[in-house]
């Protein structure tokens, strides 16, 4: 698999990121070890967690891998901190918080280090500072060896990221950005991605195949196996069920049958190629949904193809954002 920069930084990745946001809950261990056993021999590296996912379990289960079945040299492991379970609040961002949930994902994974830990949410209640001096001791203790954000808006994300180019020789500069993004969501478009590209932060798209919707299998009904028909996901494909959604779907299901490939590979290929971005980041429930995403690896759009894409998809840019999102 070819290997990309993580922004501005010297670390490389796979340019397919292997997703756990399952592992532990609906994949059991078996599954995940099968999964991780696929993308590292397709020479996939990049493999993302949070702390949060399955409470602590999808790290727990990543760690018990890491003992024997891949080694732990070979995989970059970014995981996330700051989202939390409470009554009164999503997101903790002060320092205490922080540094605690990055010393339990350690515990958790077995590693004495982190390849990217990333910031999983913006707190509005902790001052920016503060959460972003934890990801410069996280990295200059050694737990963490780069720091990135993930769901942050386009002016968290340039806010952070100058705060930290503002003493490069004391903070730590950010590497990358999670967010969702996919034909079907394409937000990002609007002031993140051109914010990222102009502070050299690489993206790393979530939801890459649109929540699922993308591959065409709730083209005619929901499958009895898929995330749509599960009680707890089942809000999660919602939004994608929609008339907006189906013409898109239509239009990569159209170019997948001229072009002799599956819906997947084209959906995964487009978001893939798009302009600053470095690796989507694909969850599977079995490995042989893996490989068939991990095979994408030889095919690139066409020209024609990527333009009607974009075409079919495009969103809505209005004032103040319509001048500088387009790519």
């Amino acid at each position: 698999m070819e290997q990309r920069h993580l922004g501005r930084t010297g670390l490389r990745v796979s340019r397919i990121g292997l997703g756990t946001l399952t592992w532990a809950r609906d994949t059991d261990e078996r599954a995940a070890a099968e999964q991780l056993k696929t993308f590292w021999e397709a020479g996939g590296s990049l493999v993302d967690t949070a702390d949060i996912y399955a409470d602590g379990g999808a790290e727990r289960l990543l760690g018990r891998l890491l003992e024997g079945l891949v080694p732990r040299a070979d995989l970059v492991i970014a995981t996330k901190a700051g989202s939390v379970l409470e009554p009164d609040r999503r997101v903790d961002g002060s320092r205490r918080h922080l540094l605690a949930a990055l010393d339990a994902s350690l515990r958790r994974l077995g590693t004495d280090h982190v390849d990217l830990w990333q910031l999983h949410a913006f707190d509005p209640h902790t001052p920016l500072e503060e959460t972003l001096q934890a990801l410069d001791t996280a990295v200059t203790s050694g737990r963490a060896r780069y720091a990135g954000l993930a769901d942050f808006s386009g002016w968290q994300l340039a806010k952070a990221a100058t705060w930290q180019l503002a003493e490069p020789t004391v903070r730590t500069r950010l590497a990358s950005a999670q967010l969702e993004y996919s034909l079907l969501q394409r937000g990002v478009e609007r002031e993140v991605l051109p914010a990222a590209q102009d502070l050299r932060l690489g993206l790393l798209p979530a939801s890459p195949l649109g929540r699922g919707v993308l591959t065409g299998k709730y083209r005619r009904t929901t499958p009895a196996d898929s995330r749509g028909a599960s009680e707890r996901l089942a809000g999660f494909v919602a939004p994608y069920l929609d008339k907006r959604c189906d013409g898109i779907v239509d239009a990569v299901t159209t170019a997948a049958d001229g072009l002799a490939v599956t819906p997947l590979h084209v959906a995964l290929a487009w978001v893939r190629d798009r302009p600053g971005v470095v690796a989507p980041l694909v969850g599977a429930r079995t490995s042989a949904q893996l490989a068939a995403a991990l095979s994408v690896e030889a095919l690139t759009l066409p020209d024609e193809i990527t333009r009607a894409l974009d075409d079919v998809s495009a969103p809505a840019h209005h004032y103040p954002d319509h001048h500088w999102s387009t790519l």
